[in-house]
């Protein structure tokens, strides 16, 4: 565990509070000026209310003029709903996530920022946030357990911002990271960090800073190397396992090309040798087959390459009859060189089958 992240606090099972449950999964701001039950309140308080999402503690509402009375009414009514103890959303209808994130950021209180999987989905890094809400907050700060609510305590906080505050990019691709079980997911969150353009290097600065960070020895294979290309899990498993390993040439990455009137990008392309690899981590469809083979003719008539296509079982289920299938292909097309056994039972040099 990183030296930063002191306890973590899990939610309580059993309760029925809302922070269990998952709102519409969108961590946009939706304008709530709206809601019949904020026209109310007085104009600080609500101009508050409006700024939390519609989201508020008790403590702000009676600040404000309204008694707790009033909210356990309101309450009970169904007309306001109790997100988790201490913090109600004002209105009936369903909660949004941002709102249920609001209101877990509410009870965890001051200085609190979403973490972890949860600043993974506002930032774009994760499509799902799952169930509950991840909050960090200062080491010195102890906040009771909830249900749908884990809190991360943290001798040294990351920095975060935002209207939802939240851990940034930076610190949650590396909580993320460290959380994660295995090396195809890290080189996964890595990825996905890639696509949204966040810079490397920071994120390479930063993992130097976090004492304790798990997989930082892959973090750093993956983007300390200038002149990385990996886009997938697949690749890195390719570039590591099979290229590298087996001491074959190192490929291009990521080639665009224009082939057929169409613009093509091949994943890896040994172009003295006219050979090209795709790797295709996708399920198989029919549709997408039929285009590939396409695909694969065009650039065999048009440029004379030719395209070996591997899949997950190949890369990561037999490296070593990859490599040697790879390397053969090579040499009949003029490479001089020969490939390295990676270990004593490596089947480069062995022939090999796939059913």
């Amino acid at each position: 565990m990183s030296s930063s992240v002191v306890r973590s606090v899990g939610s309580v099972p059993g309760a029925s509070m809302l922070l269990s449950g998952r709102g519409a999964a969108s961590a946009r701001r939706v304008d709530v000026g709206g809601i019949p039950a904020l026209r109310e309140l007085g104009d600080a308080l609500r101009a508050t209310v409006v700024r939390q999402d519609g989201v508020a503690t008790t403590a702000q509402l009676a600040a404000g003029g309204v008694e707790r009375s009033v909210v356990a009414r309101r309450v009970r009514s169904g007309h306001w709903q109790r997100a988790v103890r201490g913090v109600v959303v004002l209105q009936s209808g369903p909660p949004t996530w941002r709102q249920l994130a609001r209101a877990a950021l509410l009870a965890a209180g001051p200085g609190a920022a979403l973490s972890h999987r949860s600043a993974g989905f506002v930032h774009g890094l994760l499509r799902d946030p799952g169930s509950g809400f991840v909050v960090s907050v200062p080491a010195q700060r102890y906040v009771v357990a909830r249900p749908g609510l884990t809190v991360r305590r943290r001798r040294t906080m990351p920095r975060s911002s935002g209207s939802l505050r939240s851990v940034d990019i930076f610190g949650t691709v590396l909580d993320l990271v460290h959380e994660t079980a295995d090396d195809d997911a890290v080189v996964a969150v890595l990825c996905d960090a890639a696509r949204l353009r966040v810079p490397t290097s920071q994120v390479v600065d930063e993992a130097a800073g976090r004492t304790g960070l798990r997989h930082r020895a892959l973090l750093l294979d993956v983007l300390g190397d200038p002149t990385a290309r990996v886009e997938s899990p697949l690749e890195h498993r390719y570039d590591r396992d099979v290229e590298r390993a087996h001491g074959l040439p190192r490929s291009l990455g990521q080639v665009a090309d224009r082939v057929d009137g169409r613009r093509i990008r091949s994943d890896r392309r040994y172009a003295a040798w006219g050979v090209r690899v795709e790797l295709d981590g996708r399920l198989v469809h029919a549709g997408r087959v039929d285009a590939d083979v396409w695909r694969d003719n065009a650039v065999r008539v048009e440029r004379g390459d030719v395209t070996l296509r591997y899949r997950w079982r190949h890369v990561a289920g037999a490296p070593c009859a990859t490599a040697a299938q790879l390397a053969a292909a090579l040499r009949a097309r003029g490479w001089p060189g020969s490939p390295a056994r990676c270990s004593p039972d490596c089947r480069v040099g062995v022939q090999g089958s796939w059913s």
